[in-house]
């Protein structure tokens, strides 16, 4: 692999976690509880599961773009599917969660803002 693209995605690497980051640290102030980060299923990875304050599990998509409505469109049906279904996965073994009910968000990060949440952004087709 040549050096450039290698700088390049070790780059886009730690522009993941410390966007990652942000957004766990902004969901705690909004009084969410962080339950796991880079969830790894058979089914793919999910940035964020917290539990949302006397509320659902909330799956959550970190996204960072230039322009939070950017990052938030950005999530397509593909990527829904993979992540709803790392999520089903994830809940079958924690029944006590499972009754919590659960929703799908993305908190979108752009340069010189304040992270944005935005809740329930999909639901599942299955």
């Amino acid at each position: 692999m040549a050096p450039k693209i290698k700088e390049g995605r070790q780059a886009a690497h730690q522009r993941g976690h410390a966007s990652e980051n942000l957004a766990a640290w902004w969901l705690r102030l909004k009084g969410y509880r962080i339950l796991a980060r880079r969830l790894k299923t058979r089914a793919g990875e999910i940035d964020l599961v917290a539990a949302a304050p006397f509320g659902p599990v909330c799956f959550v998509e970190v996204k960072a773009r230039n322009m939070a409505r950017t990052a938030a469109e950005s999530v397509g049906p593909g990527q829904q599917t993979r992540i709803a279904r790392a999520a089903s996965l994830y809940l079958a073994s924690r029944p006590g969660l499972a009754r919590r009910g659960s929703r799908f968000d993305i908190v979108a990060i752009a340069p010189g803002a304040l992270p944005v949440h935005y809740r329930d952004v999909w639901r599942p087709d299955f």
